[in-house]
């Protein structure tokens, strides 16, 4: 009798980046769940960081991101790893840079594996991992007229 995991759709796939980007345009939760659509993945996890209203307990006014230019070798570090680290079948990861509103969205991941507690565990490493590792700084001025940088790494 053959193992359960010796059937391809349980081994990781052959090229399972499928999307990373930074980009100073509008995020799409659609294109990024697309980008990781696969046939053997029985479990798909995908997050969302939106931008809120506050901070530290400080009214947020105003938003900005911006990064290194080494930023998307970066996230391509952190994704391979992920790849080795896990079963992946297909991931993506897409950060937003520039100004953004309350609400917006500024980072999408999504990770599909063979199995749900893959999906979540690969997830949510690949979303820890780029907010500690990938050069992205973020700006931010408060309602009182303070501001501050929050740094990545």
């Amino acid at each position: 009798m053959a193992r359960i995991d010796a059937h391809p759709g349980e081994q990781a796939a052959q090229d399972p980046i499928r999307l990373l980007a930074i980009r100073e345009s509008p995020l799409s939760v659609d294109e990024i769940f697309q980008a990781v659509g696969d046939d053997a993945a029985g479990g798909t996890a995908l997050f969302v960081g939106t931008v809120r209203n506050h901070d530290g307990g400080a009214d947020v006014d105003t938003l900005g991101y911006s990064c290194h230019p080494s930023a998307e070798a970066e996230l391509r570090r952190v994704a391979e790893k992920i790849v080795a680290d896990y079963p992946v079948r297909a991931l993506a990861a897409v950060h937003r840079v520039g100004d953004l509103a309350v609400g917006d969205l500024a980072v999408v991941v999504a990770v599909s594996c063979p199995h749900r507690a893959e999906a979540f565990d690969a997830c949510r490493k690949l979303i820890d991992d780029l907010k500690h590792e990938v050069p992205i700084w973020k700006h931010q001025t408060f309602s009182d007229g303070t501001e501050e940088w929050v740094g990545a790494c």
